[in-house]
């Protein structure tokens, strides 16, 4: 084979490549660029690390970056709620054909559809609060929108509901792929369900479920803006309860008209988010070793 019909492939994406590398390149360098500058209109005088000075001063930042935080908390509980679901449907139980496109539905769903219909039915007078009155459980009827002290939990649950159908997914298409043989002969041997899901089922869901673990780390850190804008009514509310990195980015860049100021802050989530692709390649890697 002679190098020109070696370097024929490349040829055919190179357009494909030049284009992704203008959308998606040039504006990465222009948010570099504006997180050392004095932005006002299109440009600006150069700073230096000022910008980053001032992200990094504001308690807002650090409070957003705690709300961030707190919300990896939903993780272990998505993990678990996804692969006992999987399992579930793996094992076809009654009524597995409906219940599947159950809880597929809210994936497929835009955010903000989903963000209003739950803040709707977790208002004070809502229908969540009226149920647990219902049930005499009077002290549980919170106001889960408007208490700054509960408003993050509301959104975590929110968040915990729809992303965990993308778990159900990829573990039911894990399962899917098992060897059958090594359940049904576990079967034979007098297993219990827990034993097989524990010694025969985790272990070869190992590779996917890291790899659900760090795509949801990521999701809780820069792809949480529409639950928050939704439920915290466009302000993060009430107060400052529900404002993470992403709507901290969002009030400099639009509302106090900071452009640098919002790149700074863009550059570290970038890089945050940039540092946790290696363990997400890494974790591809096993499960499709392991597929293999």
């Amino acid at each position: 084979m002679n190098s020109s019909s070696r370097l024929t492939p490349y040829l055919y994406v190179l357009p494909l490549v030049v284009l992704l590398a203008f959308v998606f390149g040039y504006p990465l360098v222009r948010i570099f660029e504006f997180s050392f500058k004095m932005v006002r209109g299109i440009d600006g005088p150069w700073i230096g690390l000022r910008n980053y000075e001032l992200v990094l001063s504001q308690s807002l930042f650090w409070e957003s970056v705690l709300h961030n935080l707190q919300l990896l908390l939903a993780i272990p509980a998505m993990i678990v709620i996804s692969l006992l679901v999987s399992i579930l449907l793996y094992e076809r139980v009654a009524g597995w054909k409906i219940y599947r496109v159950i809880v597929f539905v809210p994936f497929v769903l835009a955010i903000p559809i989903i963000a209003v219909v739950m803040k709707r039915m977790f208002q004070f007078s809502g229908p969540v609060n009226e149920v647990l009155r219902w049930l005499n459980l009077d002290f549980l009827a919170l106001d889960w929108i408007g208490s700054s002290d509960v408003a993050l939990w509301t959104v975590m649950i929110l968040i915990i509901w729809r992303e965990s159908a993308l778990g159900i997914i990829l573990f039911l298409a894990r399962l899917l792929s098992l060897d059958e043989s090594l359940i049904e002969a576990a079967k034979l041997e007098g297993a219990s369900w827990w034993q097989r899901v524990w010694h025969i089922i985790l272990p070869q869901m190992r590779g996917v479920i890291e790899f659900y673990a760090v795509v949801s780390v990521i999701t809780m850190l820069s792809a949480v803006f529409a639950y928050v804008y939704v439920v915290g009514g466009g302000r993060g509310g009430p107060g400052t309860s529900t404002v993470v990195i992403e709507f901290y980015i969002f009030n400099a860049l639009i509302r106090t008209s900071l452009p640098g100021i919002a790149a700074a802050a863009s550059v570290m989530l970038f890089l945050v988010s940039v540092a946790l692709i290696f363990p997400l390649f890494r974790a591809r890697r096993i499960a499709n070793e392991q597929e293999t």
